[in-house]
Protein backbone atom coordinates (compact mmCIF):
# COMPACT_ATOMS: atom_id res chain seq x y z
CA UNK A 1 0.00 0.00 0.00
CA UNK A 2 1.39 3.45 -0.90
CA UNK A 3 2.56 5.61 2.02
CA UNK A 4 -0.09 8.26 1.31
CA UNK A 5 -2.88 5.67 1.57
CA UNK A 6 -1.43 4.32 4.82
CA UNK A 7 -1.32 7.83 6.26
CA UNK A 8 -4.89 8.49 5.13
CA UNK A 9 -6.10 5.25 6.75
CA UNK A 10 -4.22 6.11 9.93
CA UNK A 11 -5.76 9.59 10.10
CA UNK A 12 -9.25 8.21 9.47
CA UNK A 13 -8.85 5.61 12.23
CA UNK A 14 -7.42 8.21 14.59
CA UNK A 15 -10.28 10.58 13.75
CA UNK A 16 -12.85 7.86 14.53
CA UNK A 17 -11.17 7.17 17.88
CA UNK A 18 -11.28 10.89 18.66
CA UNK A 19 -14.97 11.03 17.75
CA UNK A 20 -15.72 7.99 19.93
CA UNK A 21 -13.79 9.50 22.86
CA UNK A 22 -15.68 12.78 22.44
CA UNK A 23 -19.02 10.92 22.49
CA UNK A 24 -18.04 9.05 25.66
CA UNK A 25 -17.00 12.29 27.37
CA UNK A 26 -20.30 13.91 26.32
CA UNK A 27 -22.35 10.98 27.63
CA UNK A 28 -20.50 11.02 30.96
CA UNK A 29 -21.03 14.77 31.25
CA UNK A 30 -24.76 14.44 30.55
CA UNK A 31 -25.12 11.61 33.07
CA UNK A 32 -23.32 13.72 35.66
CA UNK A 33 -25.61 16.67 35.04
CA UNK A 34 -28.77 14.55 35.06
CA UNK A 35 -27.81 12.89 38.34
CA UNK A 36 -26.67 16.07 40.10
CA UNK A 37 -30.13 16.63 41.57
CA UNK A 38 -30.23 13.09 42.95
CA UNK A 39 -26.79 13.57 44.48
CA UNK A 40 -27.78 16.90 46.06
CA UNK A 41 -29.12 15.25 49.21
CA UNK A 42 -27.87 13.77 52.46
CA UNK A 43 -24.97 11.34 51.93
CA UNK A 44 -25.74 7.64 52.30
CA UNK A 45 -24.49 6.06 55.54
CA UNK A 46 -21.46 3.81 55.28
CA UNK A 47 -22.12 2.04 58.58
CA UNK A 48 -25.09 1.07 60.74
CA UNK A 49 -25.22 4.52 62.35
CA UNK A 50 -23.17 7.61 63.04
CA UNK A 51 -24.52 9.23 66.20
CA UNK A 52 -23.65 12.93 66.14
CA UNK A 53 -20.75 13.98 68.32
CA UNK A 54 -21.60 17.58 69.25
CA UNK A 55 -18.37 18.00 71.24
CA UNK A 56 -16.04 17.36 68.31
CA UNK A 57 -14.03 20.24 66.85
CA UNK A 58 -13.96 18.61 63.41
CA UNK A 59 -16.03 20.37 60.74
CA UNK A 60 -17.78 18.05 58.27
CA UNK A 61 -20.98 18.03 56.20
CA UNK A 62 -23.21 17.04 59.10
CA UNK A 63 -21.60 15.93 62.35
CA UNK A 64 -18.66 13.64 63.19
CA UNK A 65 -19.49 10.22 64.57
CA UNK A 66 -19.58 9.45 68.25
CA UNK A 67 -17.48 6.49 69.34
CA UNK A 68 -19.82 3.49 68.77
CA UNK A 69 -18.76 1.99 72.11
CA UNK A 70 -20.23 5.07 73.84
CA UNK A 71 -23.59 4.99 72.03
CA UNK A 72 -26.71 4.46 74.16
CA UNK A 73 -30.40 3.91 73.35
CA UNK A 74 -31.07 7.52 74.35
CA UNK A 75 -29.08 8.67 71.30
CA UNK A 76 -31.93 7.30 69.18
CA UNK A 77 -34.82 8.34 71.42
CA UNK A 78 -36.91 11.45 72.01
CA UNK A 79 -40.14 11.96 73.92
CA UNK A 80 -42.76 14.68 74.19
CA UNK A 81 -44.36 14.51 70.76
CA UNK A 82 -47.68 13.78 72.44
CA UNK A 83 -47.57 17.17 74.19
CA UNK A 84 -49.46 20.19 72.82
CA UNK A 85 -47.04 23.05 72.18
CA UNK A 86 -47.79 26.61 73.24
CA UNK A 87 -49.56 28.42 70.40
CA UNK A 88 -50.03 31.70 72.26
CA UNK A 89 -48.30 33.91 69.69
CA UNK A 90 -49.27 36.17 66.80
CA UNK A 91 -49.35 33.27 64.34
CA UNK A 92 -51.31 30.89 66.55
CA UNK A 93 -49.02 27.95 65.81
CA UNK A 94 -45.95 26.18 67.14
CA UNK A 95 -43.58 23.58 65.73
CA UNK A 96 -41.73 20.88 67.64
CA UNK A 97 -38.86 20.05 65.32
CA UNK A 98 -37.05 16.72 65.61
CA UNK A 99 -33.84 17.03 63.60
CA UNK A 100 -30.27 15.89 64.19
CA UNK A 101 -29.67 18.75 66.62
CA UNK A 102 -32.28 17.29 68.98
CA UNK A 103 -31.89 13.60 68.14
CA UNK A 104 -28.21 12.79 67.47
CA UNK A 105 -28.99 9.29 66.18
CA UNK A 106 -30.44 10.90 63.04
CA UNK A 107 -26.96 11.89 61.86
CA UNK A 108 -26.33 10.57 58.30
CA UNK A 109 -29.72 8.79 58.20
CA UNK A 110 -31.35 11.44 56.01
CA UNK A 111 -34.65 11.83 57.89
CA UNK A 112 -36.29 14.24 60.33
CA UNK A 113 -39.80 15.08 61.50
CA UNK A 114 -41.88 17.65 63.32
CA UNK A 115 -45.15 18.11 65.15
CA UNK A 116 -47.14 21.23 64.27
CA UNK A 117 -49.81 22.57 66.63
CA UNK A 118 -52.35 25.10 65.40
CA UNK A 119 -54.69 27.24 67.50
CA UNK A 120 -58.06 28.02 65.90
CA UNK A 121 -57.26 29.86 62.64
CA UNK A 122 -53.55 29.46 63.38
CA UNK A 123 -50.98 29.76 60.60
CA UNK A 124 -47.70 28.06 59.77
CA UNK A 125 -46.57 30.97 57.57
CA UNK A 126 -45.08 30.77 54.07
CA UNK A 127 -41.64 29.19 54.30
CA UNK A 128 -39.34 26.77 52.50
CA UNK A 129 -36.97 23.92 53.32
CA UNK A 130 -33.86 24.28 51.11
CA UNK A 131 -32.51 20.80 51.91
CA UNK A 132 -35.58 18.58 51.78
CA UNK A 133 -39.04 17.74 50.51
CA UNK A 134 -41.79 17.30 53.12
CA UNK A 135 -44.88 15.15 53.56
CA UNK A 136 -47.52 16.45 55.97
CA UNK A 137 -50.08 14.23 57.74
CA UNK A 138 -53.11 15.84 59.40
CA UNK A 139 -53.70 14.06 62.70
CA UNK A 140 -56.51 16.30 63.92
CA UNK A 141 -58.51 19.18 62.46
CA UNK A 142 -58.90 20.79 59.04
CA UNK A 143 -56.13 22.66 57.28
CA UNK A 144 -55.75 24.65 54.09
CA UNK A 145 -52.27 23.82 52.78
CA UNK A 146 -50.38 24.54 49.63
CA UNK A 147 -47.17 25.46 47.85
CA UNK A 148 -46.20 27.92 45.13
CA UNK A 149 -44.49 26.69 41.97
CA UNK A 150 -41.28 28.16 40.59
CA UNK A 151 -41.51 31.01 38.10
CA UNK A 152 -43.33 30.01 34.89
CA UNK A 153 -44.72 31.84 31.86
CA UNK A 154 -48.12 31.70 33.60
CA UNK A 155 -46.66 33.16 36.80
CA UNK A 156 -46.16 31.52 40.19
CA UNK A 157 -48.98 28.98 40.35
CA UNK A 158 -50.49 28.05 43.72
CA UNK A 159 -51.13 24.34 44.35
CA UNK A 160 -53.37 24.15 47.43
CA UNK A 161 -56.06 21.97 48.96
CA UNK A 162 -58.29 21.62 52.01
CA UNK A 163 -57.00 18.78 54.19
CA UNK A 164 -59.06 16.83 56.69
CA UNK A 165 -58.05 14.46 59.49
CA UNK A 166 -56.15 11.52 58.00
CA UNK A 167 -55.13 13.36 54.83
CA UNK A 168 -51.55 13.86 53.65
CA UNK A 169 -49.96 16.44 51.37
CA UNK A 170 -46.49 16.74 49.82
CA UNK A 171 -44.38 19.91 49.58
CA UNK A 172 -41.53 19.66 47.03
CA UNK A 173 -38.03 20.59 48.12
CA UNK A 174 -37.25 24.29 48.23
CA UNK A 175 -40.73 25.53 47.27
CA UNK A 176 -42.60 28.07 49.41
CA UNK A 177 -45.48 26.46 51.30
CA UNK A 178 -47.85 27.05 54.24
CA UNK A 179 -50.67 25.60 56.36
CA UNK A 180 -53.67 27.40 57.85
CA UNK A 181 -56.14 26.00 60.39
CA UNK A 182 -59.61 26.48 58.91
CA UNK A 183 -61.41 25.37 62.05
CA UNK A 184 -62.39 27.06 65.30
CA UNK A 185 -60.77 24.21 67.26
CA UNK A 186 -57.14 23.15 67.65
CA UNK A 187 -55.44 21.17 64.89
CA UNK A 188 -52.37 18.90 64.87
CA UNK A 189 -50.18 17.69 62.01
CA UNK A 190 -46.98 15.69 61.71
CA UNK A 191 -44.40 16.27 59.00
CA UNK A 192 -41.63 14.01 57.72
CA UNK A 193 -38.52 15.24 55.88
CA UNK A 194 -35.95 13.59 53.63
CA UNK A 195 -32.99 15.17 55.42
CA UNK A 196 -31.54 15.07 58.92
CA UNK A 197 -31.54 18.89 58.74
CA UNK A 198 -34.16 20.15 56.26
CA UNK A 199 -33.32 23.81 56.80
CA UNK A 200 -35.89 26.56 57.22
CA UNK A 201 -36.43 29.93 55.53
CA UNK A 202 -39.53 31.78 56.78
CA UNK A 203 -40.22 34.25 54.00
CA UNK A 204 -41.38 37.32 55.95
CA UNK A 205 -38.70 36.84 58.62
CA UNK A 206 -35.97 36.49 55.99
CA UNK A 207 -37.06 39.55 54.02
CA UNK A 208 -37.88 41.96 56.84
CA UNK A 209 -36.06 40.50 59.83
CA UNK A 210 -32.61 39.64 58.48
CA UNK A 211 -29.55 40.69 60.48
CA UNK A 212 -28.14 43.00 59.30
CA UNK A 213 -31.26 44.21 57.49
CA UNK A 214 -31.56 44.22 53.72
CA UNK A 215 -31.30 47.89 52.61
CA UNK A 216 -34.76 49.43 52.46
CA UNK A 217 -34.22 50.80 48.94
CA UNK A 218 -33.70 47.24 47.70
CA UNK A 219 -36.77 45.83 49.43
CA UNK A 220 -38.85 48.86 48.47
CA UNK A 221 -38.15 48.27 44.79
CA UNK A 222 -38.46 44.48 45.06
CA UNK A 223 -41.86 44.36 46.81
CA UNK A 224 -43.18 47.64 45.36
CA UNK A 225 -43.76 49.30 48.72
CA UNK A 226 -42.66 52.69 49.98
CA UNK A 227 -39.48 52.93 52.02
CA UNK A 228 -41.60 54.14 54.92
CA UNK A 229 -43.64 50.93 54.84
CA UNK A 230 -40.52 48.79 54.48
CA UNK A 231 -38.85 50.57 57.41
CA UNK A 232 -41.95 49.93 59.51
CA UNK A 233 -41.97 46.24 58.55
CA UNK A 234 -38.28 45.91 59.44
CA UNK A 235 -38.97 47.34 62.90
CA UNK A 236 -41.50 44.60 63.74
CA UNK A 237 -40.76 41.55 65.89
CA UNK A 238 -41.21 38.63 63.50
CA UNK A 239 -42.42 35.47 65.23
CA UNK A 240 -40.22 32.41 64.77
CA UNK A 241 -42.26 29.31 65.58
CA UNK A 242 -39.71 26.77 64.32
CA UNK A 243 -36.16 27.96 64.86
CA UNK A 244 -33.66 25.66 63.12
CA UNK A 245 -30.80 25.25 65.59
Amino acid sequence: MPVTKKLTSFHLAFSKREQMAARIILIVALLTLSSSRALASDPSPLQDFCVADFDSNVFVNGFPCKDPTNVTPDDFYISGLDKVANTDNDLGANITLVNVNRLPGLNTLGVAMSRIDYAPFGLNPPHSHPHSSEILHVAEGTLFAGFVRSNTEEGNILIAKKLNTGDAFVFPQGLIHFQFNLGDTNAVAFAAFGSQSPGLVTIANALFGSKPPIPDYILSQAVQLSKTTVDWLQQQEWVDIAREY
